[in-house]
């Protein structure tokens, strides 16, 4: 099992059908799981998928519709239930703090889990520890919607060539890494002498929206882009209706964004093809595409050395 990957618990937008849960996403990283919009049904998703209560970290809700969070009471309901020992952050716009009152204190039940609520009032930062930064910003639905972005630090990659040619082994290795600098037979080694850049990975959650700028913000430079794609392009004029993206326009975010792993969900019952969205969005977009289908896991691609500049970023710097 790969250390980061996303685990696909539902891909059904509005509606569910025999083969489609509603939505529901966990993305394990580095021992932390972030459960982004659990839907109706979730819970039973989790225990299909082999994922258990105490591997949920954070809870990450985009916005109020059903479809993504009714799947909350039984999520919360069964933190308490298992006695999950570590704090669960629950994510969500600010704007919908009644309905998450609701959504947890849907039952009476005996509430033992440390759930700590920290609503998001704006773009920006909303929390940082070991996974890395994350990020949240506003998208365009009829209803407040944020997406949700994962930012690991760039680092630095060891050349062991470049080490043993100075004499470098053992505990030294880290005392370089942590100082910066190590004086070695009467010389001091930098560590840029002995080591490479290395590109932080990055995850981006783009759910139900219009194109806008946040959408393009969240998914700039990502290894593995989650995005909605409820549409195809002949029912262009309803996703613009109700705030939503078509295959060809979650392809161009992606094609734009330097992204390097596109996923493609939250289907609309009406197509029974999902091939047709693959189809489509390799119009535009020209990397690896992905269909989410229900329970299936999607590993974040092997680190790149270098970070793809994204065509944004490239037309920023041509300005």
């Amino acid at each position: 099992m790969s250390d980061r990957e996303l685990v696909v618990l539902g891909t059904a937008s509005q509606a569910p059908t025999r083969h489609r849960n509603h939505n529901g996403y966990l993305l394990r990283w580095d021992g932390h799981g972030l459960l982004f919009d659990p839907g109706e049904g979730t819970q039973r998703q989790m225990l299909l998928a082999g994922v258990a209560s105490s591997a949920v970290t954070r809870i990450c809700l985009s916005h109020f519709h059903g479809d993504h969070c009714l799947g909350v009471p039984g999520v919360v309901q069964r933190l308490s239930l298992d006695r999950v020992a570590h704090p669960v952050h629950a994510h969500y716009p600010a704007s919908g703090r009644h309905f998450f009152a609701r959504l947890r204190h849907a039952t009476a039940f005996r509430e033992v889990a440390d759930l700590r609520e920290e609503p998001i009032e704006r773009d920006g930062v909303v929390a940082t520890d070991g996974t890395g930064t994350l990020e949240a910003h506003r998208l365009d639905h009829p209803v407040a919607s944020f997406g949700y972005r994962l930012v690991e630090p760039d680092g630095r990659r060891m050349l062991p060539e470049r080490l043993a040619q100075f004499g470098i082994a053992g505990p030294e290795v880290g005392r370089l890494q942590r100082d910066g600098s190590l004086s070695v037979g009467g010389r001091t080694v930098r560590l840029e002498e002995v080591s490479a850049p290395r590109p932080g990975q990055r995850f981006a959650f783009v759910m139900d929206t219009r194109l806008c700028d946040g959408a393009y913000a969240l998914a700039d430079g990502a290894d593995l882009l989650l995005i909605e794609s409820t549409f195809l392009g002949e029912d262009a004029r309803l996703a613009h209706e109700y705030g939503h993206l078509t295959a060809a326009q979650a392809a161009s975010v992606a094609a734009e964004c330097g992204v390097r792993r596109l996923v493609l969900t939250h289907f609309s019952q009406r197509y029974p093809e999902p091939d047709r969205f693959a189809a489509e969005a390799a119009e535009v977009f020209g990397g690896d595409i992905v269909v989410a289908a229900d329970l299936m896991r999607v590993p974040v691609p092997p680190r790149a050395q270098v970070r793809a500049s994204s065509r944004r970023a490239d037309a920023g710097r041509d300005a």
